[in-house]
């Protein structure tokens, strides 16, 4: 039997495969291209080609494809086969350099937002050599960027590239000024965290809405949810520890570091976290985690929800982005090291960060806005939809005295006393943790908790990354060419805690007093898609994205009605299935229901005319009032959601759903949830939330 070592990332065509089969010349400048991002050469290319198609058929593959990310937020991709026809009649089997760097898959059909028309289809596959090739089944999937005909991207990869590589121009500028002029790169490291729910597939088979929309559009709480906080880092039941153990093997065949596995919060919830990645291997891995996490699931009869919000009253599912700046030699750009007050170089880095995430707080809750994470942002299991950055005692006293110009008292470390002599004896960290904060430093990384459990981590990450290096940039150029550096970089740090200490709070962000200070700290608080998404076209953020060259004017337009369509379309499919059940299942059921209490106390009456039927009169009459406002309530959504549907103007359209739409089926499901506590277990058509949370 093969041990995890010996079969970690065999289906990876990695550093180990690439050093062992290819020249060392063409080893040696495929290195450089991925290493410092120099032109890939085309004789290498064929080189390269040549290597992964053998190494390939030799694991049993017999296609490749372009494995690409476009708007859908899924991944996409097209097989074609390696064989071409060969003289004697039989077939050769060929992948060229031309074949590996550039695909044409059809455009048409993507989300475009405008920047295609449908009758023009052609679009480009690119080749990203800097995360390497894989095989998935019997297919070689080389990862890629994905691009119009006029070069406009239409996926999440290649402005995530693009913003790497400006963050990386912008931060060596400042390291230059430090004295350190050997980095070639600096690089943007990401470890994500997935949560997820296990539902019975059988269960799930029966819920029209799971199928549909991934989320439970009804139910009613469960008799127990997670209130006796039993479930987190509970003993992992066998049929879930045997999903887990599949998942980390195929994850680890494919390279990725899956690390950590544990039951979360909420009944029938989950966690895995992998060790950190560059950040655009991260991105290409956590879209192959969720999907091998589904594809995983059906094997053991479960279904893998990756929903934010499947069930109302218990913790939805996030995927917390764990930041980090690194040079190419290995230097954290983020660690204070043992004395943060004399790191000059960590401070002006943290204060990059800092006023990042001020400047640019709309565009962080834009990257992570979509219908489903709307329904987990503000809940007491997720941060508030304001955005606000968590530093702890030891660094905000550090800003605090750099801001007054008075002395920094340091603390000692302290060492924790558990008061058994047998346990090890340790130092306390310098600083708690706050799971209720947006945007929390964490010892050398910052952690993002806004992301949803379903969104592609690219997105957050390209905001992030161009908002830092905007910061970047602003102190280069202020710094470069000045007689007295030190003074310069004194007085540009304190000017930076005193314009930005509003965006640091150490407080509970769940707290509704934090929410009122906020407001007055004037920090934006958008709740929903519809209120954030118009200002991903503010000048302000226009003009930064285009000038560091993250993103084309057209292509942020795109974008902005790409997810508001979105929006649009998802909730309107969410509100047709609830009135869809409502009339065809839930209404007869709640009718058939009355009409057997009512008949029973028919009957009664009929055999023995003083047995009292108060019982069953109230129940009648409860269920029959429910009944009436299920209908008219039913009617209300109907009509609401045609109206909104005959809106054209993608704003305008996400506004009236916002307004009108989510309160209807708010009112609509409140009845039903009603309704189904007063009727028979045997009569309510679906699986109720007690089956659903714990059938595993």
């Amino acid at each position: 039997m093969e041990t995890v070592k010996e079969y970690f990332g065999s289906n990876v065509f990695d550093d180990r495969v690439m050093k062992a089969m290819l020249p060392g010349n063409v080893y040696a400048s495929l290195r450089e291209t991925i290493d410092e991002g120099k032109p890939l050469d085309v004789s290498v290319a064929n080189a390269v080609a040549a290597a992964m198609r053998d190494w390939a058929v030799e694991k049993g593959a017999t296609h490749y494809t372009h494995w690409f990310q476009p708007l859908t937020g899924i991944t996409a991709e097209k097989h074609d086969g390696f064989i071409s026809p060969a003289p004697d009649g039989g077939v050769i089997l060929e992948f060229s350099g031309k074949e590996l760097i550039k695909g044409e898959p059809d455009a048409s059909s993507f989300p475009s937002g405008g920047l295609r028309a449908t009758f023009e289809a052609r679009g480009y596959t690119a080749w990203d050599p800097t995360s390497y090739a894989f095989i998935k089944g019997k297919t070689l999937c080389i990862p890629t960027a994905f691009c119009a005909y006029g070069g406009a991207a239409l996926d999440k990869k290649t402005p995530l590239l693009r913003s790497m590589e400006t963050l990386s121009l912008q931060a060596k500028r400042i390291l230059k000024l430090f004295g350190n002029a050997s980095v070639k790169r600096v690089i943007t490291n990401v470890g994500p965290e997935q949560e997820y729910f296990l539902v019975d597939k059988k269960l799930y088979d029966q819920r029209p809405d799971l199928r549909l929309t991934g989320r439970t559009l009804f139910g009613a709480p469960a008799p127990k949810g997670q209130e006796m906080d039993d479930h987190y880092f509970g003993v992992i039941k066998p049929r879930v520890a045997a999903f887990m153990e599949e998942l980390n093997d195929e994850l680890w065949k494919l390279g990725i570091l899956a690390k950590t596995e544990h039951n979360e919060v909420a009944p029938a919830q989950h966690e895995l976290a992998p060790i950190y990645s560059t950040v655009n291997v991260a991105t290409d891995h956590n879209q192959l985690t969720m999907e091998i996490m589904q594809k995983v699931a059906a094997r053991h009869g479960l279904v893998c929800l990756l929903h934010e919000k499947p069930f109302a009253g218990v913790n939805g599912s996030g995927k917390h982005n764990n930041w980090s700046i690194t040079t190419d030699a290995g230097q954290n750009l983020l660690s204070p090291g043992e004395t943060p007050y004399e790191n000059a170089q960590f401070l002006l880095f943290l204060c990059a960060v800092i006023k990042a995430v001020d400047d640019y707080q709309d565009l962080l809750r834009i990257s992570v806005a979509t219908a489903g994470n709307d329904h987990r942002l503000g809940a007491n299991e997720a941060p508030p939809a304001v955005v606000s950055i968590f530093l702890g005692d030891e660094l905000t006293a550090v800003l605090e005295a750099i801001e007054n110009d008075t002395p920094y008292r340091g603390t000692e470390k302290t060492q924790m006393k558990l008061g058994v002599d047998v346990l090890p004896k340790f130092n306390r960290d310098s600083t708690d943790r706050n799971r209720t904060s947006p945007f929390a430093f964490t010892g050398n990384k910052f952690e993002f908790r806004m992301l949803g459990s379903s969104n592609s981590i690219a997105c957050a990450n390209i905001m992030l990354n161009a908002a830092v290096a905007e910061s970047l940039r602003i102190y280069a150029d202020r710094l470069e060419g000045v007689e007295d550096f030190e003074t310069a970089l004194h007085d540009m740090i304190k000017k930076t805690i005193k314009d930005h200490k509003r965006i640091l709070f150490n407080g509970n962000g769940y707290d509704d007093a934090w929410l009122a200070e906020a407001e007055k700290r004037g920090l934006t608080n958008y709740r929903t898609t519809a209120d954030c998404m118009p200002h991903l076209l503010d000048q302000k953020n226009v003009d930064m994205l285009t000038s560091l060259g993250v993103f084309r004017p057209e292509e942020l337009t795109s974008r902005c009605e790409i997810m508001l369509e979105n929006y649009c379309k998802t909730i309107l499919i969410e509100a047709r299935t609830m009135v869809s059940m409502a009339k065809t299942q839930i209404a007869p059921a709640v009718e058939g229901f009355t009409a057997d209490v009512a008949q029973n106390a028919a009957r009664k009456k009929a055999f023995d005319g003083s047995l009292p039927c108060s019982y069953e009169a109230k129940l009648v009459s409860e269920l029959s009032a429910l009944t009436d406002e299920i209908a008219l309530k039913t009617d209300a959504l109907e009509k609401a959601v045609s109206a909104a549907a005959d809106v054209a103007d993608v704003i305008k359209q996400s506004a009236e759903i916002r307004d009108t739409v989510l309160p209807a089926m708010d009112a609509l499901r409140e009845a039903c949830d009603t309704a189904e506590t007063l009727t028979d277990k045997k009569c309510w058509p679906f699986p109720n939330y007690a089956e659903l949370l714990f059938g595993v």
